[in-house]
């Protein structure tokens, strides 16, 4: 069983930057990938990005690379969204998830923390 808290969600204004973070507690972090969602405008989250068990795979959805990058720490437990230039159009409930594998689909993914609310103002 894994838990997930994520942390550092918050406002800011257009451009600027917000480094989230998710904790994993009650299993072996480093067996999991892991991976940022946030809610589209179909029945799925959209995948903003993942990153395998040890860091070395790495996957940022089309549309946001250049401005967001996702990292990994094992020593911590801790899985990082780095965002910058943020838009307005970010502005969103961001969740992060864990698998077995390196997966991008929604439904590939066990175990989900409650999300950070992240607010983009022009």
């Amino acid at each position: 069983q894994v838990q997930l808290i994520e942390s550092w969600g918050g406002f800011v204004q257009a451009g600027g930057s917000l480094r989230l973070s998710c904790v994993s507690s009650g299993s072996i972090f480093r067996d999991y990938g892991m991976g940022w969602f946030r809610p589209s405008s179909g029945k799925e989250r959209e995948i903003v990005a993942a990153i395998n068990w040890r860091g070395h795979s790495t996957y940022t959805a089309e549309f946001l690379k250049g401005r967001f990058t996702i990292s990994r720490d094992n020593a911590r437990n801790t899985v990082y969204l780095q965002m910058n230039s943020l838009e307005p159009e970010d502005t969103a409930v961001y969740y992060c998830a864990a698998e077995r594998t390196f997966s991008l689909p929604m439904r590939e993914y066990d175990y989900w923390g409650q999300g950070t609310q992240v607010t983009v103002s022009t």
